[in-house]
């Protein structure tokens, strides 16, 4: 146990903490997809989400026509003021089209759809719906630094589980490309407020409303970085906290693939690589590959003795793999897609509610 402080306000689960926290003001957004259609992890989610009582639950819904009617049926079935924003149908896309806010859909894309709906109360909290060891602690201590001065909260916990470390994009590639960069412009305060948080990709924050309608949302996986990105920007050091989630398991994902982890490394790197270009310096990046490879080696020699240390498995050489996958990812990000903030949207989330509640009831 330790209570070491970061650059900022770090929350420690000392033993159980389960702090009085405002979630009779809360929207909490659980974007889910087809396949979390009861599943146990989702399930489990839901029913502890009941016992929390949060104001509302959004959930943004990614599924085809054929399947939405039945998740859509499976999310009524759960004492919670829900509701469903299908993401997928016609007229929503209609919608978003005669704006010009069509494009790359995601994770990213799926959530800010949901986020300007939940901004209608006074506090947001976003988690996702694959954890299996969901607490009814998660969003009471999330919420809890909102209502204590706090604009911002971002969760975080130790990937290790099965006897090994997981964590793989954030060990491999966030944390080396951001002390790389930190060796380059030890000044840069960008670069503090992002190595500050222990597990930044995490996927639980939550924010006051205002900082919530400020977010220009990144349409896929960069969701999470950029995300810190505009929190330093709105809120800063003084603002943020993040808070010990305690044990957290989920889903792991392959390498390689459409959705693997080296997909994903593209958007992340590219996510961080904006951030700190509008926040801080401008990376070199012809020598950044280089140097991001030599801060990544340096780690992979940490995590093994930490690894040995607690007699956790770990394969040296198939991390060294991955590392080697992830410096492409190391290049300027290329077109900026992300969604705008809510507070100047072309559109309203009122429209955005009317068009998903018109296609997923004609679809009912």
């Amino acid at each position: 146990m330790e209570y070491v402080q970061e650059r900022v306000a770090t929350l420690h689960d000392f033993d159980g903490a389960r702090p009085d926290a405002p979630t009779d003001r809360a929207a909490v957004v659980v974007p889910m997809t087809d396949r979390d259609h009861a599943s146990l992890a989702a399930e489990r989610v839901l029913s502890t989400l009941e016992a929390v009582s949060p104001a509302r639950v959004v959930v943004p819904l990614r599924a085809d026509e054929a399947a939405a009617p039945a998740v859509a049926a499976w999310l009524d079935g759960f004492d919670l003021n829900t509701e469903v924003v299908w993401c997928d149908g016609p007229r929503l896309a209609d919608l978003l089209g005669e704006a010009g806010l069509n494009g790359t859909r995601g994770k990213g894309r799926d959530v800010w759809l949901a986020l300007g709906l939940a901004a209608e109360s006074a506090y947001v909290a976003i988690h996702d719906a694959d954890a299996t060891t969901y607490s009814p602690a998660h969003v009471p201590r999330l919420l809890f630094p909102l209502d204590h001065g706090y604009q911002f909260s971002k969760g975080y916990y130790a990937r290790v589980e099965n006897g090994r470390l997981y964590g793989r994009l954030f060990r491999l590639l966030y944390r080396p490309l951001v002390r790389a960069l930190a060796e380059a412009h030890p000044e840069a305060s960008v670069l503090s407020y992002l190595g500050a948080f222990r597990y930044a990709l995490a996927g639980e924050f939550a924010a006051t409303s205002d900082l919530a309608r400020s977010l220009r949302v990144q349409r896929g996986w960069g969701l999470e970085v950029g995300t810190l990105g505009d929190a330093y920007a709105a809120a800063g050091f003084d603002g943020s906290a993040q808070v010990d989630l305690g044990r957290h398991e989920h889903d792991h994902r392959a390498v390689s693939g459409p959705a693997g982890l080296s997909t994903m490394s593209e958007e992340v790197a590219g996510a961080l690589l904006r951030a700190v270009a509008e926040n801080g310096p401008t990376p070199e990046y012809e020598t950044l590959p280089g140097r991001y490879e030599t801060a990544a080696r340096s780690l992979v020699d940490s995590y093994a003795a930490d690894a040995a240390f607690n007699g956790l498995s770990y394969d040296r050489d198939d991390e060294l793999t991955q590392v080697e996958e992830y410096v492409d990812s190391v290049t300027p990000p290329g077109e900026d897609e992300r969604l705008p903030a809510w507070s100047d949207a072309p559109i309203a989330p009122a429209e955005v509610r009317e068009a998903a509640t018109a296609d997923l009831e004609a679809i009912r």
